[in-house]
């Protein structure tokens, strides 16, 4: 059974890998044969594949499956073949339909990761948690560089950003010394209390939660932050962690309705946001959410025209979008960013977004992949989930019917495409290959 690894290069920054050399070593003594092809940028070099056992060569033409991270090249496809990565096709994506054509024409398999999931629903294999970490030290290097613009000394001013740093580890430390400096300086008496709010709790959210723990800070329950922001009762020396369920950034229309969960996820046109409500009392928002054009959108166009076109200055600096919906659920996130020129500003008034932090308006942090500035320890740690199920993989007759082929439930749940067809779950992508005959 050969199973290969493609390389990653959609962009420079792009240093994942699916499979870590450690991983390849152990898989190999369960008999299968990797093949890798060579990368100038891959964190892990070609040399420490070969160590492990790997063959190292550009065609991957001969293997059972292949691997990869991002997106893959439509002229990379071959006749037939299985490949497994993040395809961004499911919500109908445009960008990427001309690639899903050209695996439904090669009659080839295509499985995502991004629906291996268990029998609720919750995603096995992920990088959320380190998109999560790595959006959150952007954000805080962000908010530095905002406050230093607007004159105000500030603990966070001196923080660099993921990719600047040599490790995971490093980088904590950075933030822990801030967050000392914080507790002995404190903040001007204007910016406290500074709050942090945190939409949705998922990997994403516990991944950017786990970084900001780093620094000295108190939870507000997000029913009791407008009241408590009247109480006075902050400290400069510290900040505030606010994290919002779906009950609290939507409300029912109709006045007498009580918030239901289920029924919002099957009705959300029930529903309105109700986060305008919030906003004013936030210096950050880190967004974590998943989003659909059917749910309410958490920040407007319009709200940030309002917020800046009066006379009070508003609290909020900064938003780190590590969801990266571009004009989703925040709106002014007009456009996703690179790790070389991670960060805009919204400017209020017109809409324009000039790279940096300068400027009347929110700074919008919308890296679209923050796990790749810490491609280490992502990498590892999204093989670890991977590694269980490439056994099953690489000995799957893909050849054969779906409902005959003979993989676990998780992986036959992400098979989008099998041997050139949409499979059940995924007809209604149809309409989006060929919208016009819809």
């Amino acid at each position: 059974m050969r199973v290969g690894i493609r390389r990653e290069d959609k962009n420079e920054w792009e240093r994942r890998t699916p499979l870590s050399p450690d991983h390849v070593r152990a898989l190999a003594r369960e008999g299968l044969q990797f093949l890798v092809q060579p990368s100038k940028i891959r964190i892990f070099k070609d040399d420490e594949y070969r160590q492990a056992g790997a063959i190292v060569q550009e065609d991957l033409s001969s293997c059972d499956i292949v691997f990869a991270v991002k997106e893959i090249p439509a002229d990379f496809f071959g006749e037939g073949q299985t490949y497994m990565f993040f395809s961004h096709t499911f919500k109908g994506q445009p960008y990427n339909m001309p690639m899903l054509r050209t695996i439904l024409e090669r009659k080839a398999t295509l499985i995502d990761y991004e629906k291996v999931t268990d029998e609720q629903n919750r995603r096995l294999i992920f990088f959320g948690n380190y998109a999560g970490t790595a959006g959150m030290f952007e954000t805080f290097y962000t908010l530095g560089k905002r406050l230093a613009w607007e004159g105000v000394a500030n603990p966070f001013s001196e923080m660099r950003r993921p990719v600047e740093y040599s490790s995971l580890q490093e980088a904590k430390n950075a933030l822990i010394e801030a967050g000392a400096r914080l507790v002995s300086e404190g903040l001007p008496e204007s910016l406290a209390p500074m709050v942090i709010g945190f939409s949705g709790y998922g990997n994403a959210s516990k991944g950017a939660q786990e970084i900001f723990d780093l620094v000295p800070h108190e939870a507000v329950p997000a029913s009791e932050l407008t009241a408590w922001m009247k109480s006075q009762k902050a400290s400069n020396r510290k900040l505030y962690k606010v994290v919002f369920y779906e009950k609290d950034m939507v409300r029912p229309k109709t006045p007498s309705g009580v918030f239901n969960l289920q029924q919002y996820y099957r009705e959300p046109d029930k529903y309105e946001s109700r986060f305008e409500d919030y906003l004013p009392n936030l210096t950050v928002l880190v967004n974590c959410i998943y989003w659909e054009t059917r749910y309410p959108r958490l920040v407007t166009k319009d709200w940030v025209r309002r917020a800046w076109g009066s006379s009070q200055k508003p609290r909020l600096r900064v938003i780190g979008d590590i969801s990266c919906d571009i004009e989703g659920s925040v709106e002014c996130t007009v456009r996703a960013t690179e790790p070389g020129d991670p960060i805009y500003t919204y400017m209020a008034s017109d809409g324009r977004t000039p790279s940096g932090w300068e400027g009347q308006g929110p700074v919008v942090m919308a890296v679209d992949t923050l796990p790749s500035e810490l491609p280490r320890e992502a990498s590892i740690s999204f093989a670890d989930m991977l590694a269980r199920f490439v056994p099953a993989l690489a000995r799957a007759d893909f050849g054969k019917n779906l409902d005959e082929l003979d993989v676990p439930g998780a992986i036959k749940r992400a098979i989008i495409v099998h041997r050139g067809e949409l499979t059940p779950d995924y007809l209604y992508m149809s309409k989006f290959i060929h919208p016009n005959s819809v």
